[in-house]
């Protein structure tokens, strides 16, 4: 029998390297809270011996114990036979460095909403709300997770929360991220079709990071977004239905001085073709270009 290509690894560099390698060699795909081989490898390696995920250097050259030179070699190996999100294999994410459950049937949480919540582009000097202690009711459409809505639940904590998803299964999961954050008096979650459960409720902001991924682009997916659910992703033939749906119903669950959040992908021609009156604000990120916007619902 072989030596296992990691027998001799001692150190937590050597298995960060060997990941690297693997995953190169692999054309893996990413997307799912880092973009390349190299962050991928960091996380794995830090999150899976509970090491803070922003903070490699300081242990590249810890040496190892047995059980976790195997465990950093299972789960190296499952990332390239398997193809699935690292966080699937880790059960957790973070997204601006606050952490999430994360499990098999819940999309894995990343939005570029979670990046503008936690900036001061809404709520800084010369942010999009004038008055952020005026925020008291937030929504949150497909919540998947929960993330989105604990986000926003720490950016504004005088604000109560409501967060609806149409998946069992992920609002069980948010119910746990909830719990985690210890957010359980300001978020509330509901399950159903985009507003239908909240009867005639109005909000002051509304955030959504909902499915929007054309039919052909889902049809073609890799294997790790094949890994997430399709309904997650899924937003018809130009990827909008979803979309369409909740700024055509918004203004009626808006208050007065409220707005619209909405992530759409690369969506933007297709939104602004169906919206052509629309005075749509798009927001950028340090990564992101025209994929999310903002709307008032005045000019709804």
């Amino acid at each position: 029998m072989s030596a296992s290509p990691t027998e001799h690894f001692q150190t937590l560099r050597d298995f960060f390297r060997y990941a690297i390698s693997r995953f190169n060699a692999a054309e893996l795909i990413y997307g799912h809270g880092t973009d390349n081989a190299v962050d991928e490898a960091a996380f794995i390696v830090l999150e899976a011996l509970h090491l803070p995920v922003d903070r490699l250097d300081p242990f590249l050259d810890a040496r190892l114990t047995a059980d976790e030179k195997t465990r950093l070699a299972d789960l190296i190996d499952a990332r390239v036979t398997t193809r699935k999100p690292a966080a699937y294999l880790l059960g957790r994410t973070y997204l601006k460095g606050v952490p999430f459950l994360v499990e098999e049937g819940v999309i894995v949480p990343r939005s570029f909403i979670g990046e503008l919540l936690m900036s001061d582009a809404l709520q800084g000097e010369g942010g999009l709300i004038e008055d952020p202690s005026a925020v008291e009711t937030i929504l949150d459409l497909c919540t998947g997770g929960g993330s989105l809505a604990i986000l926003a639940a720490i950016a504004f904590p005088q604000a109560a929360v409501d967060a609806v998803d149409l998946s069992p299964q992920a609002l069980a999961l948010a119910k746990r991220n909830v719990a985690l954050h210890r957010l359980e008096d300001q978020i509330t979650l509901h399950e159903g079709d985009l507003f239908k459960p909240l009867g005639k409720r109005r909000y002051d902001l509304i955030i959504t990071n909902p499915p929007y991924v054309t039919a052909a682009s889902v049809a073609s997916f890799p294997p790790e977004y094949q890994a997430e659910p399709v309904m997650a992703h899924l937003g018809g033939e130009d990827g909008l239905d979803i979309v369409r749906d909740i700024v055509t119903q918004a203004p009626k669950h808006l208050n007065r001085h409220g707005a619209l959040i909405c992530e759409i992908g690369a969506g933007r021609e297709a939104f602004e073709e169906h919206f052509p009156d629309l005075p749509v604000l798009w927001l950028d990120t340090d990564a992101s270009e025209g994929e999310v916007f903002w709307l008032r619902a005045e000019d709804l």
